[in-house]
């Protein structure tokens, strides 16, 4: 796109950019868009496209890091159930992120007992880690 006003270009071309940096979307249609990855650093923002995450309707940062095809990045959010990381691993394979990820929360409004009001409870390591795979394609 160019600015009307001065000519310039105000977006980069996602083809000019490097092996991460660009635009990526997962099969929920969650977006993770890279801005920077030199000095083999990962920076950017990820949208979630869950109605249901903790990260719903908020754009986390994201910061990590890549090493050949292998990747890493991290994002966290403190909100009205607490305090909750994800992080994702993952590889380069052409055109797709394939990625794991956990995520870690500290705490969820949920009922303490069946027919009783849920409340904001702090939860027990094994309800805390939730653990799943996406898969990211470049958005061109």
């Amino acid at each position: 796109m160019t600015d009307s006003t001065s000519g310039t270009s105000t977006e980069t071309d996602v083809a000019s950019w490097g092996k991460w940096s660009g635009r990526w979307r997962n099969q929920y249609g969650s977006t993770l868009t890279i801005t920077d990855e030199s000095g083999q650093r990962i920076r950017g923002t990820f949208r979630t496209a869950l109605g249901d995450s903790t990260f719903a309707g908020h754009e986390a940062e994201i910061t990590g890091i890549h090493r050949g095809n292998c990747v890493h990045f991290a994002f966290s959010r403190s909100g009205p159930t607490g305090d909750t990381i994800a992080s994702f691993t993952g590889l380069l394979r052409g055109e797709r992120l394939e990625t794991l990820w956990h995520v870690v929360a500290d705490s969820a409004i949920k009922s303490p007992e069946p027919g009783q009001p849920p409340r904001l409870m702090e939860l027990p390591w094994a309800h805390a880690a939730m653990t799943n795979a996406d898969t990211f394609q470049r958005v061109h």
